[in-house]
């Protein structure tokens, strides 16, 4: 009920008359039934103006630690997450994360949609990043119909450490859907798992136009710290990671 009257009422809009947001292929998205959404990220605002132009509501795999803050800021982060259709993501790996991809499969099992970031992580420079494999086994195992989408100029709106967003336009593009039919038998095949990744990615490099970079987001994230903050670069991969870090 929230999320419906939030979208209806009050941020819908409010954001619609802002941002003025242009969508392509929307047709693309099933009208009933289960789908995953594949999408890159390119702000925080993506799992919002992601769902305010799709019809139907839309659960976002968020990072755990939307859930975790402490403090009235972090209660209040929270619950927002929570009442906006979004489910915590543990991203520190093994049995965690499988739990947390286990919550998605719940979600597609009701016949819902399901948004995810194969990414795992904002880009922190705008280019597209590696996807984490967690995705193609819940693609995999759900079997149901895989739509990639575009989200375009978000970083504009909100770049990284920016509290205040830009007054601009923005724009999305909801794909032709992914057959991985073909692998269905074979869904716990690791080489099989990083092929289905890398064909999303490469169906999200075509729609968003971005420059495609062939390492995890994560790592870069934690090189560019490390940078910042005069530490040597030893190499080491980041810990946690996104959907499917696992």
């Amino acid at each position: 009920m929230f999320y419906w009257f939030m979208k209806t009422f009050v941020l819908g809009p409010v954001l619609k008359t802002l941002f003025r947001p242009w969508v392509k292929g929307l047709d693309n998205v099933p009208a009933h039934g289960a789908a995953i959404l594949v999408s890159n990220h390119l702000s925080f605002s993506d799992s919002i103006f992601m769902p305010l132009m799709v019809p139907r509501p839309v659960v976002f795999l968020a990072k755990s630690e939307y859930f975790t803050g402490k403090g009235i800021k972090g209660k209040l982060t929270a619950a927002f997450f929570r009442l906006t259709n979004q489910l915590p993501m543990d991203r520190s790996g093994g049995a965690a994360s499988a739990a947390s991809l286990n919550a998605g499969m719940d979600v597609l099992g009701n016949g819902a949609l399901l948004g995810i970031y194969p990414e795992g992580t904002r880009s922190p420079d705008g280019r597209l990043y590696r996807g984490k494999v967690g995705v193609a086994r819940l693609v995999l195992q759900a079997r149901v119909p895989v739509i990639p989408v575009a989200m375009i100029g978000t970083d504009k709106v909100q770049p990284i450490g920016k509290r205040m967003p830009n007054i601009r336009r923005i724009g999305m593009i909801f794909g032709e859907p992914l057959d991985f039919s073909r692998y269905y038998d074979v869904e716990d095949d690791r080489l099989i798992q990083r092929s289905v990744t890398d064909e999303i990615m490469y169906a999200l490099m075509r729609l968003s136009g971005q420059e495609y970079v062939d390492e995890y987001a994560a790592v870069v994230k934690l090189r560019l710290a490390q940078k910042a903050s005069g530490q040597p670069d030893d190499g080491a991969p980041a810990a946690g990671g996104a959907p499917g870090s696992v």
